[in-house]
């Protein structure tokens, strides 16, 4: 049953998709409204799956899910409907839909649940650690968005071509906010998603291994994600260059995603 829930949610987001796909020529009320009730049930579902997936293995839902992607997506779409209630735009769905639905397609197509090789799953700790860093790329992934949105709006008014979708979006201050406060949320679970996935490993392995791919690009995307936080509150960084260094977050982000299909201490296996 959960993956059966996990499916209908992935139709509902395919409006989403949609979305994305005919917004840079055109777009309506109608369809705003149709894609905001079909994510907000896709949400629903979504939620459903996770947790019966948490009671049919006695475990904590986000060390139990059918695979990892599935609680990404579904927090990714927690922060853009949060961002989407203060600021009443949906435009960042232009990146955020596409990537939501592509996470629950992978997650719905799997044979089987994807779990964490480490027996350190019944560990509390680990379900801090995966909780607060999932969160931490989802918000991430909503800077990345809107960092995509600024340049974008940008490069539109500059050559005075602001027209079709670029004559809806919001101003550029409106969506450098977004990027900002996406940023300033998520880091602060991103580090303390790390020193909680330190006290795991510690418990687990007597040792933290930093020559682990995994490991090792963690660091790095953390480091990045400093530096955005540094050069946005002392260096004063707005606009092009804070969207451009949030590009390059999010492209180190997926890297280190990638690497846990990789890593000796940190891996996804079927289960």
């Amino acid at each position: 049953m959960p993956l059966i829930w996990l499916r209908v949610a992935l139709v509902c987001y395919a409006a989403g998709l949609l979305y994305a796909l005919v917004a840079f020529t055109r777009t309506s009320e109608r369809l705003t409204k149709v894609v905001l009730h079909s994510s907000y049930l896709g949400m629903v579902f979504h939620l459903v799956s996770l947790t019966e997936s948490a009671v049919q293995s006695g475990q904590l839902a986000t060390v139990s899910i059918h695979n990892s992607e599935s609680l990404l997506a579904f927090l990714i779409m927690v922060v853009f409907m949060l961002a989407y209630l203060i600021y009443k735009t949906t435009t960042p769905g232009i990146v955020i839909f596409p990537l939501v639905f592509l996470l629950t397609f992978i997650a719905a197509t799997g044979q089987q649940p994807l779990v964490f090789a480490s027996v350190a799953v019944k560990h509390g700790w680990l379900a801090v650690h995966v909780l607060m860093i999932f969160t931490g790329y989802a918000a991430l992934f909503l800077s990345f968005g809107a960092s995509i949105l600024y340049l974008l709006q940008e490069r539109a008014l500059k050559s005075k071509s602001a027209s079709g979708l670029f004559a809806r979006l919001p101003s550029l201050q409106v969506i450098d906010d977004i990027g900002y406060r996406s940023l300033m949320v998520g880091f602060p679970f991103m580090t303390l998603g790390l020193i909680a996935g330190s006290v795991v490993a510690e418990a687990t392995y007597g040792r933290i291994d930093f020559l682990d791919p995994k490991i090792l690009l963690s660091v790095l995307m953390w480091a990045v994600y400093l530096l955005m936080v540094f050069t946005r509150l002392n260096a004063g960084w707005r606009g092009r260059r804070a969207a451009m260094l949030a590009s390059a977050a999010f492209v180190t982000a997926i890297v280190a995603w990638i690497a846990n299909y990789f890593s000796a201490m940190h891996r996804f296996i079927a289960s």
